[in-house]
């Protein structure tokens, strides 16, 4: 199969967490070692399976950076949580993966697939009242 139908596979079956009661899709593509065409029964689990790694670098990557936030935002982020953005962000279980992992509350933002693009927009159109910030920060 090629990208574009594993991605639609992850969105339509996935889950960042095994589920009790998988979810299945049966995808049709070619034999890679006999090169004739097939069709498998793909599950859940096995969807979670072939992406934990890429979620615990996700994971890892999330604790890297809350180990490194100032302890005055530490107390905002146990009471409200990180909200999370991105594509991968709206997979199915993968802000309760979060929690497991790390102990933060994790919620989906609203519009996850172009909420940063607007911000950055935002921040383009008033870079005079974020300058102050952006150049302290190097």
């Amino acid at each position: 199969i090629g990208d574009k139908t594993a991605e639609d596979i992850k969105i339509k079956i996935g889950s960042a967490i095994p589920l009790d009661e998988e979810l299945s899709v049966t995808i049709k593509g070619r034999d890679f070692i006999t090169g004739l065409p097939r069709s498998v029964e793909i599950k859940t689990n096995e969807i979670v399976k072939a992406i934990s790694k890429d979620l615990r670098e996700m994971i890892k990557a999330i604790k890297d950076v809350l180990q490194e936030t100032p302890p005055e935002l530490s107390s905002d982020i146990i009471d409200q949580g990180i909200i999370m953005t991105g594509g991968t962000s709206q997979l199915r279980n993968f802000p309760e993966l979060v929690f497991r992992r790390t102990g933060v509350k994790a919620v989906l933002a609203k519009d996850p697939l172009y909420c940063v693009v607007k911000g950055t927009g935002i921040a383009l159109e008033h870079l005079d009242n974020y300058k102050k910030s952006v150049i302290s920060k190097r």
